[in-house]
């Protein structure tokens, strides 16, 4: 367990918090650019700050304060201009430096423009990559946005899926080295929730944790796996500092504030040998809901989501006075530990390098991460032997990562991969043994017969 005062550094994220300054000097997806394809402007709130990102009548993006320093008016109702935003109150217009660039009554009466030259707004830079917009909030020189090696993946299908979540960012970040949690988060309650008792799937029996220059490996061994599984020897990644790799996706939890968290989901979905070349023109974005509108109560079908009601059940800053760690909490103690290290580092000098950052141009091409699928992602496979893969073979099914797929994505990623999908109600994810693919079969032939 935690102090309330350690707690508080892991979970305050506000400027000048130390975890808050810390995070700022990393690069956060904020948004999908697809998201622009129909609008111009848009509010959103990030690290504590109240902010409105844009995309210029130029194509340029940009990062500023919801507030114009004229008159506090909302920058989310300003306009877009060929450079910058316009407030929309009186004109006030800035571009992506936060620079206002026209006063228009103010420099009819100063052709100078004295005051104009002196006015500044708050603007963060903002880049476009893999169909996000990436934000940076702290000191310069910023670090380079990372070059992911899975970004550059060919013949994918990628889609990028966004849900605000009511609780702190660092309960959700801990799921990201906690492996146990699958066996029972996802396949033992997806079997209960499908109306069996069981059987439960095979218990873990070992675990181990690495680090390395972008985050964590954890490894893990269940009932009836041998050593050569994928799982042991490569394992997966908690991604540095605030990420999930599993190989074929990734996760952020991107604090909002001290309350919420913005949950990132990237999925890139190979398609069958037989498909290829498929080359993807535009990356979907979509939010997916988090409650039934009829219950009221949370989502659980979905993987993502049976983890949204597991991060918020905890309480939307979980107390860690009260918690009891086990043996299954060892990744999770290293990686609090780690970061009060760095947090430690920080405060005794503000020019400490923080772990992971990429600042070299050519290490920041493909940047490699431990992938248990690595190269199935990278060479292909043909479609029968796509379906029978168990880390890859389910998307093939249908999109079982978070729920609320718009039609129109369903549709562009059964075009890509060249078949329909089932649309089922619950899926079998990795982890499942042979008795659960069993029933899942047989579930199958009972809706068909029906």
């Amino acid at each position: 367990m935690l102090s309330e005062e350690k707690n508080r550094l892991l979970t305050e994220v506000g400027p000048g918090k130390p975890m808050g300054d810390y995070l700022r000097r990393y690069w956060h997806p904020i948004a999908g650019a697809s998201e622009f394809d129909d609008k111009a402007v848009k509010p959103l709130r990030i690290l504590g700050e109240d902010l409105v990102l844009y995309k210029d009548l130029s194509g340029n993006y940009g990062l500023v304060d919801r507030r114009c320093p004229h008159r506090n008016a909302d920058m989310s109702y300003g306009y877009v201009e060929q450079c910058g935003l316009r407030c929309s109150y009186h004109g006030w217009q800035y571009d992506q430096s936060g620079q206002c660039v026209h006063q228009p009554f103010e420099e009819t009466l100063d052709p100078g423009a004295r005051m104009r030259r002196n006015t500044r707004i708050k603007a963060y830079p903002v880049q476009e990559k893999a169909g996000l917009l990436w934000a940076y909030m702290g000191p310069q020189p910023a670090p380079l946005l990372p070059d992911w090696e899975l970004f550059n993946c060919a013949n994918g299908f990628a889609q990028a899926v966004f849900a605000e979540i009511p609780c702190n960012w660092f309960q959700c970040q801990e799921n990201s080295i906690d492996p146990v949690h699958f066996e029972w988060t996802h396949n033992n309650w997806t079997t209960r929730l499908q109306g069996d008792e069981g059987p439960y799937v095979p218990t873990h029996l070992k675990l181990a944790f690495e680090e390395f220059e972008h985050g964590f490996v954890y490894k893990r061994l269940r009932g009836g796996e041998r050593e050569d599984n994928v799982m042991w020897t490569t394992g997966r990644v908690t991604l540095w500092p605030n990420g999930f790799f599993l190989g074929h996706h990734f996760e952020w939890r991107v604090p909002i504030d001290d309350h919420n968290t913005l949950s990132v989901l990237w999925v890139l979905s190979r398609v069958p040998s037989e498909q290829e070349p498929y080359v993807q023109e535009r990356i979907p974005s979509w939010y997916g809901p988090i409650k039934d509108p009829v219950t009221g109560r949370w989502i659980t079908s979905h993987v993502a989501n049976q983890d949204f009601v597991v991060w918020v059940g905890q309480g939307t800053v979980t107390d860690r006075t009260r918690e009891k760690l086990g043996q299954s909490d060892k990744g999770i103690v290293m990686m609090r530990r780690r970061f009060f290290e760095e947090l430690e580092a920080m405060q005794a000098d503000p020019a400490h390098e923080p772990k992971g950052l990429i600042r070299d141009p050519e290490k920041n091409r493909n940047v490699f991460l431990p992938s248990a699928c690595r190269d199935e992602m990278i060479n292909g496979l043909p479609r029968k032997e796509l379906a029978a893969h168990p880390l890859l073979g389910p998307y093939l099914k249908d999109f079982f990562g978070q729920a609320g797929q718009p039609d129109e994505v369903r549709a562009a990623y059964e075009k890509a991969i060249g078949q329909k999908v089932e649309g089922a109600t619950f899926f079998k994810v990795h982890g499942a043994g042979a008795e659960e693919e069993a029933r899942e079969e047989s579930r199958k032939e009972a809706r068909e017969e029906v």
